[in-house]
């Protein structure tokens, strides 16, 4: 599990296709790699992927086919920036929210506009998914924790403060960039709960015990 609060940025330093599927190396200088073990987790852009090799300035990664087929990890290149962030541990602190860093779907950049010194990210989603987003609810973008501020049809928009602009690969979206999403766990959750109509959980059951 992760928290969706990002670590340190990374750069692909190569790619290299193995039997089909691809091998990353990965450098940063912003994570304790001499703590870590292989066989670690790390997510890469919202990913969660295995370590399968460590330096002290980086690390090594298998991505599989179904992997690139699903995530816009596709699209690296040499010399791309990653968001990078290790499983949690218990007892850490979780400041976003709960991220399993199984990607649900790709999204698109549709617009940015400055508002103030925020920037006001416009992104489109797949129908099949929009329905898990909410008003002030939480999304995970790139591996990145935010709050939704307003959702429209299969759109919703972000407020990215400076600091998230600086420390994540956000501050370098274009309209037309491809991003990693991850609905809230609850969200998905929730839809199993009251589709279960035969354990008598509906929306009337948890309005009546104070979920809703």
């Amino acid at each position: 599990m992760f928290t969706g609060i990002i670590q340190a940025l990374g750069e692909i330093e190569t790619l290299a296709e193995v039997d089909g599927d691809v091998r990353l190396s990965i450098r940063s200088a912003g994570l304790p790699f001499a703590e870590y073990a292989v066989g670690e987790s790390i997510a890469v852009n919202g990913v969660c992927l295995t370590a399968t090799a460590l330096r002290e300035d980086g690390f090594d990664t298998d991505v599989s086919t179904e992997t690139l087929a699903v995530t816009s990890l596709a699209g690296l290149q040499q010399g791309s920036r990653v968001n990078l962030e290790p499983a949690m541990s218990l007892g850490d602190r979780l400041g976003g929210h709960l991220v399993s860093g199984h990607v649900d779907c790709t999204g698109r950049v549709l617009d940015i506009h400055e508002d103030a010194r925020s920037l006001r990210i416009g992104i489109e989603m797949p129908s099949d998914y929009a329905r898990y987003v909410a008003h002030k609810g939480s999304v995970c973008v790139d591996g990145v924790s935010l709050t939704v501020n307003s959702v429209s049809a299969n759109r919703f928009d972000l407020n990215i403060i400076p600091h998230t602009a600086e420390t994540t690969t956000i501050g370098g979206y274009t309209p037309g960039t491809v991003v990693n999403i991850e609905v809230d766990l609850l969200a998905r959750y929730l839809e199993r709960l009251l589709t279960r109509d035969a354990d008598g959980i509906s929306l009337e059951f948890l309005k009546a015990h104070g979920y809703v």
